[in-house]
């Protein structure tokens, strides 16, 4: 796992075996990452001054979430598609992190990058979960918040800036999840 930011892990080793490409090769290799399938999930810190783009979209239900309008709240972003065979594989781990941090405050949302809502649904008969399924229909948003690779996930904190993003399926139980999600869970600081 490639960690930028406080701490570095075996910076040269960033082949992601848990993601799906799905921008193309050229656009992949604009975006920085490699072509091969990543061996381990990549951790980035957000770029310094980058504002969160904006978040507009709705759920399966018909309910429009912005981010805007999670004051307070960590938030867990997560892109993916039913196709993307590592998205759903870390489904049930994200399901379960978001259960077990949901009396702390956070929301986790999954973003399904173009997919027809029955095809989602289809999916979520045999994956049920727990956490809102919004739809980006033309890809927009996808395109402003991930590299292009699936899974993708933006990590939130409570006042709205984005402080993490992790490339590839991560096991959203193990010791790098707590090590990335704790810190956004903390209590904001009074000044």
């Amino acid at each position: 796992m490639t960690f930028v930011g406080p701490r570095q892990i075996n910076p040269r080793r960033r082949l992601l075996r848990g993601a799906c490409v799905w921008a193309g090769a050229a656009s992949a290799a604009a975006a920085g990452w490699p072509l091969a399938a990543l061996a381990e999930p990549t951790v980035r810190r957000w770029p310094a001054g980058k504002p969160a783009p904006p978040l507009r979209l709705l759920d399966l239900d018909g309910k429009t979430w912005r981010l805007e309008a999670l004051p307070g709240h960590p938030v867990v972003l997560n892109f993916w598609a039913t196709w993307c065979d590592p998205c759903r594989a870390e489904m049930p781990s994200l399901a379960a992190m978001a259960r077990r941090h949901e009396r702390a405050g956070l929301v986790v949302l999954t973003v399904n990058y173009r997919e027809p809502p029955a095809t989602i649904r289809r999916f979520l008969e045999a994956t049920p979960t727990p956490m809102p399924v919004l739809l980006d229909t033309e890809g927009e948003a996808t395109n402003a918040w991930t590299p292009r690779v699936f899974p993708s996930t933006v990590l939130i904190d409570r006042s709205g800036v984005p402080r993490h993003t992790v490339v590839g399926d991560l096991d959203w139980a193990g010791a790098l999840a707590r090590e990335l999600v704790e810190p956004l869970l903390a209590a904001p600081r009074t000044t």
